[in-house]
């Protein structure tokens, strides 16, 4: 199937040196490999239940999103338990250390991911404490 999409020069130019270092073949599959790695990364967030252990890194425009920021992080201190920030000129990069409920960690992602200020949002599940399967 075929299909297009806009992407910035700067992200394209970057995406075409790294998958040429890696000895794909083509952008095809590298942006097919990225998807998957995307499915993946998804799904494991979407599955898991139960008491997690995660970080959660983003980037953000502090002057556009800092008040949005400060409230979503009062909203889930039940399962943030603490984080680092530090500056990089008018970005900043956070790092979130979350205990607890899967799927309030979960809400805690998807809120961050929604802000436009917001470049990206890396989710590293550490451990899931989630019953085992009775068979």
């Amino acid at each position: 199937m075929r299909t297009s999409l806009n992407v910035s020069e700067d992200i394209l130019e970057e995406f075409d040196e790294t998958w040429q270092a890696e000895g794909l073949d083509s952008r095809s599959r590298a942006i097919r490999e990225a998807m998957q790695e995307y499915i993946e990364g998804h799904s494991q967030l979407e599955e898991v239940s139960g008491e997690v252990v995660a970080v959660l890194a983003f980037d953000y425009q502090h002057h556009e999103v800092i008040h949005d920021l400060h409230t979503a992080q009062h909203q889930f201190q039940d399962v943030i338990e603490t984080m680092s920030h530090t500056h990089q000129g008018e970005w900043c990069l956070e790092t979130v250390f979350c205990h607890g409920d899967a799927a309030r960690v979960r809400e805690l992602v998807y809120r961050l991911r929604d802000f436009d200020g917001v470049g990206r949002v890396k989710t590293m599940l550490l451990r899931s404490t989630a019953p085992a399967d009775p068979e």
